[in-house]
């Protein structure tokens, strides 16, 4: 990058200017990674301090059963597939009740697109949920299902979350985005959710006081101007509302374990490669860069592993998710030693290691507890770049 070009993005950065389009290509056009990691790490220190945020929560993949095929996509199986599945409510509950000695505070639900389950099951499995862990909050369902679920309902988005939201549900999830432009999108995607329905969706959850995440899946067929154009819209659309809380850059998967069954269902990855990490750090900086106007970058470890994880937090990202547990739709296709939990000790030691101060939260963001970061007497404690 020119010398003058990357002083006139520096004082546009620390005077507090938002930067455009044309500033966010020539960001994923720098080679200098440290430079880009710094920058970001200044905006996520006046943002949030030497904290990292992080939850004790639980996924649970109700169905992997799904009308849809997108290409990138290693967990869904179709109807009368052997290894399909559609878990009965209470089966659903128990597997949420066997975390909660571990002050479990949020189940984050996501489903395949069922064509045969009625549009009571999800009301009622919310319900059943909040009843046998009340203190836990309900993240739900990706813009995507609620789409599904008006065109197996017959009830109207607006309609949808109101139940929903009567039900137990606290927040969407950020799913179904991937890319949005219809230049990659056409080639990733076989749902009919694309921008428009997309954020329609998330508009009328922020218009019912849900606090939302975002996401983009990168790393796969997109460009950089892509992913640009990706965070441009949800900043304006955050512009708006108000309403996303967190931004989540999730790292593309290869499909390795459906390869020992004969079946590569991620038509992607004869002719991609998966981001390295050098990739991903840059993604997290530039994003946090130009999704000015968001309060969170999330690293979801079990994506990038729990050593890119730490350094994403060098690189704009001020949490760490969550202890997780089965994580299916990742752990379907990886096969690179991320593990399907981490425990909240885990966690503290990550965040510490990394030379962060560990803050636990809920799902609206709101502190539950603050815990001491690394010990600053000790010569070899880690500590985050100074700003």
């Amino acid at each position: 990058m020119d010398l003058g070009l990357k002083r006139e993005l520096e004082e546009k950065v620390r005077a507090g200017v938002r930067l455009s389009r044309e500033d966010g290509i020539a960001l994923y056009e720098s080679d200098d990674l440290a430079w880009l990691g710094g920058l970001a790490h200044e905006v996520r220190t006046r943002k949030n301090g030497d904290v990292v945020h992080f939850n004790v929560n639980r996924h649970l993949n109700m169905t992997n059963v799904c009308t849809a095929s997108c290409a990138y996509c290693s967990f869904q199986r179709k109807p009368g597939e052997k290894d399909a599945y559609t878990m009965r409510i209470e089966e659903a509950v128990k597997l949420a009740k066997a975390m909660e000695g571990e002050n479990l505070t949020e189940l984050h639900i996501v489903n395949g697109l069922h064509p045969n389950l009625p549009w009571r099951y999800y009301p009622r499995s919310l319900r059943e949920l909040k009843a046998a862990l009340p203190e836990v909050s309900l993240k739900a369902f990706t813009a995507t299902e609620i789409h599904h679920f008006e065109t197996i309902s017959g009830m109207s988005a607006s309609e949808i979350l109101d139940e929903l939201i009567d039900a137990g549900l606290e927040s969407l999830t950020g799913g179904g985005a991937e890319i949005f432009d219809w230049e990659v999108r056409q080639h990733i995607v076989d749902h009919r959710t694309h921008w428009e329905d997309w954020s329609r969706i998330h508009r009328l959850a922020h218009e019912k006081g849900l606090k939302t995440p975002s996401t983009m899946l990168y790393g796969h067929i997109e460009e950089p101007r892509h992913r640009v154009d990706h965070v441009l819209r949800l900043r304006e659309l955050q512009d708006e509302t108000g309403g996303f809380q967190v931004f989540i850059p999730l790292r593309y998967q290869h499909d390795f374990v459906d390869m020992q069954d004969g079946k590569v269902r991620n038509r992607l990855q004869a002719r991609t490669q998966m981001a390295t990490g050098a990739e991903a750090l840059k993604t997290f900086a530039v994003s946090r860069l130009l999704f000015d106007n968001v309060p969170h970058v999330k690293v979801f470890w079990v994506m990038h592993g729990v050593q890119t994880a730490q350094l994403a937090l060098q690189h704009g990202a001020d949490d760490m998710d969550g202890s997780v547990v089965e994580y299916k739709i990742t752990h379907d296709a990886d096969n690179y030693g991320t593990p399907n939990k981490l425990t909240r000790e885990d966690l503290l030691d990550l965040i510490r290691d990394a030379g962060f101060r560990p803050v636990e939260r809920n799902t609206r963001y709101e502190i539950i507890r603050e815990y001491e970061g690394p010990d600053p007497e000790r010569r070899e404690s880690p500590q985050p770049m100074r700003v």
